[in-house]
């Protein structure tokens, strides 16, 4: 039988891509990029979000192509937001067709009909990825709020460089230690995620786990889940300091059912923890399994 150390080390590398899903992703990107620019005046486009910063957990969704236009594009800067959005999901829907194409807040969601099937597993494919238009705006980007019908200053590559400076800190467990919550909050047994976006448990993350590594995930999490917890309700800036606070969409009830979902795993994990105390290793690791989801391994 697994020790909880090696269970949670076996979960860690379960939730970071190998070999045929960063193959399976590339393809799908490097497509989606290609038609986007036989579409629009492209300068640029490269992959941001939680894809690019490696904190992206499984089943792989969602990833962000940013695309930077050109000055001929820039017409749509001066309309409403929305306008460019809807302009980039009727060329999509073009390739990918009305079902599998959907305006979102701030991007164009491409959801490739994969099916998940029994423990997370997709045949080594990606599900979806997001197209984000975008605008140079000096050394940051503007990108269309849909919502507010407004554009808005962003900088992922301030959010990648917190990333790694929180990752170096934190003894190269940063990283699996946000991908594990990040999983956490996808389990099906909450209904809908606890805490909205998953970005926010990576913004709190920043902050969350400070004095450095102890060496044992199982009271590592525990710890990030109580001081989650306590701390949902806060206002959660962007950590490029330019948008809008991250915990924008977290209102008075989504806070208090994630405070709930939270305190709820804190207390799992103590759980989990006292059954190693009492040599139950078989029943800590069903504990673990219970709270995170099919991923996390009992053998």
């Amino acid at each position: 039988m697994l020790t909880v150390d090696e269970a949670f080390r076996k979960f860690k590398s379960r939730l970071e891509l190998n070999d045929r899903e960063q193959k399976n992703a590339s393809a799908r990107h490097t497509e989606v990029r290609e038609f986007v620019r036989t579409k629009f005046a492209i300068d640029r486009d490269f992959l941001t979000g939680s894809y690019a910063r490696y904190t992206k957990t499984k089943p792989l969704k969602d990833i962000d192509i940013f695309f930077v236009m050109k000055e001929a594009e820039r017409h749509y800067r001066d309309e409403a937001a929305g306008v460019v959005l809807d302009k980039y999901k009727e060329v999509l829907v073009e390739k990918y067709g009305e079902k599998a194409v959907r305006r979102q807040s701030r991007s164009i969601n491409i959801d490739f009909g994969v099916d998940v099937k029994e423990e997370d597993k997709t045949d080594y494919k990606i599900l979806s990825v997001d197209v984000v238009p975008a605008f140079d705006s000096g050394d940051d980007y503007e990108i269309p709020d849909g919502d507010t019908g407004k554009w808005i200053k962003t900088n992922p590559q301030k959010h990648a460089e917190k990333a790694v400076d929180a990752h170096r800190a934190y003894g190269s467990q940063w990283k699996g230690l946000v991908r594990m919550a990040k999983y956490w909050n996808n389990n099906k047994k909450h209904g809908e995620k606890p805490v909205k976006p998953s970005f926010l448990i990576e913004v709190m993350a920043l902050d969350c786990l400070y004095g450095g590594w102890s060496g044992q995930f199982d009271r590592e999490m525990q710890a990030f889940f109580a001081t989650l917890a306590q701390r949902i309700g806060e206002t959660w800036v962007d950590p490029a300091g330019l948008g809008p606070p991250i915990s924008a969409s977290m209102d008075a009830t989504r806070i208090a059912n994630a405070r709930r979902a939270l305190e709820e795993a804190a207390r799992q994990a103590g759980i989990a923890i006292n059954h190693v105390r009492q040599g139950r290793n078989g029943e800590a690791l069903r504990t673990w399994r219970e709270l995170f989801g099919p991923m996390f391994p009992l053998s």
